[in-house]
């Protein structure tokens, strides 16, 4: 009997690994795709997979040799280890392929910061240098509330452009009544910048309320450097106060007011009023408007008096006072008048029923005068 050879169930196929470019393009490095016979069947499936790994304008549709440009078309005649160009409905373009290399990222150069000119051995550094480059560590009291410790707040530096965007992150550490509105330091002064912040310096978070001055300084949260500057400040303003009175009353033993200096109202030395002149009388009798010496055309002229009939009206305060009649009376002569009135319309109204009566009855008549001989005709 003869010996028959064993069915191969399994693709004994080793799989092959190439390399396809883009037709064209002198920057495509190029990739890699291992092809096996159970995924890749048939040249169209390979076709398909390497439409979706490969950019090309409508999908890929050929494969080319990449020196000569020699058209692929079937899948036994891909090499393993080859290399290929893919291709839409466009013509080959030549290109050196293979001797393409991944270019290295281009590295950032490093901008030289300006350095500020020291002419002393201080090192302070300068505002230009820390603004908006990194970020803000501040403490914050919530306003009218000294039993609360300040909150540490990191602001970061995206948030440093706008001083909204600044309260908004004290916002969420930090609750007064209404929300954060304001931000203070601990003496009372208003900010309404992000370049007044300072790095670990303490602040005062308000919303729409006044500020109220307290001693936030006291804290044991607050360094003892910064406790002594404020006690400092505030034992300046007391001795200011109570020098202020001491020259209030220079001032009123010698006589002067307190605000007599600055005062718009007070007469300095050295200037006086002018007195004003008296008036001088133009007129021969007094008055400004009568002539001092009479007009000579006018002397002989003679006087031409008012006549009877002329009707002066004299001014309200000049006519002689009206009695003005009382409430009563004036209801009295209305009521008369309201009844009078009834009367005429009561007249009226009996006149016109009248003729009313009359026009009808002489209608009437003439019709029996017309139908009189028409009546007795129908009867008869």
């Amino acid at each position: 009997m003869g010996s028959r050879a064993p069915h191969a169930l399994v693709d004994t196929t080793p799989a092959k690994t190439i390399v396809v470019y883009r037709n064209g393009d002198q920057f495509y490095v190029g990739r890699k795709f291992v092809l096996s016979r159970r995924r890749v069947a048939t040249f169209e499936a390979l076709l398909e997979q390497l439409t979706e790994q490969v950019e090309v304008p409508f999908g890929v549709r050929r494969l080319f040799t990449p020196t000569r440009g020699r058209p692929v078309l079937e899948l036994d005649s891909l090499q393993a280890g080859g290399k290929y160009v893919a291709a839409g409905r466009e013509r080959f373009k030549k290109l050196d392929y293979i001797n393409i290399v991944p270019r290295k990222p281009a590295k950032m150069r490093k901008l030289k910061e300006i350095k500020p000119v020291v002419h002393c051995g201080m090192s302070v550094p300068s505002r230009w240098q820390t603004f908006h480059r990194t970020s803000r560590q501040i403490n914050v009291f919530t306003n009218g509330r000294l039993f609360i410790p300040p909150v540490k707040i990191i602001i970061p530096k995206f948030r440093l452009m706008e001083w909204n965007s600044v309260l908004a992150t004290v916002g969420e550490k930090v609750f007064p009544l209404g929300g954060v509105r304001k931000l203070f330091t601990m003496n009372g002064h208003l900010l309404d910048n992000p370049k007044d912040l300072q790095d670990n310096h303490f602040y005062v978070a308000a919303g729409l309320e006044a500020f109220k001055n307290f001693p936030y300084w006291k804290s044991p949260k607050v360094p003892s450097e910064v406790q002594q500057k404020y006690t400092d400040m505030e034992k300046h303003s007391r001795r200011k106060k109570k020098e202020d009175p001491k020259v209030k009353g220079t001032r009123k033993q010698d006589g002067i007011s307190p605000e007599a200096p600055d005062s718009v109202f007070y007469a300095k030395e050295g200037k006086q009023k002018p007195k004003a002149e008296p008036l001088i009388q133009s007129g021969a009798d007094g008055d400004v408007f009568k002539a001092q010496t009479p007009n000579q055309e006018t002397q002989e002229a003679p006087e031409v008096k008012e006549a009877p009939d002329v009707h002066l009206e004299l001014p309200v305060d000049r006519r002689p006072a009206e009695i003005v009649k009382d409430a009563e009376e004036t209801h009295r002569h209305t009521s008369d008048f309201e009844g009078n009135r009834e009367k005429e319309e009561e007249k009226l109204y009996e006149d016109n029923e009248r003729k009313h009566l009359s026009r009808t009855s002489a209608r009437i008549r003439k019709w029996f005068r017309f139908l009189g001989p028409i009546g007795l005709w129908v009867q008869f």
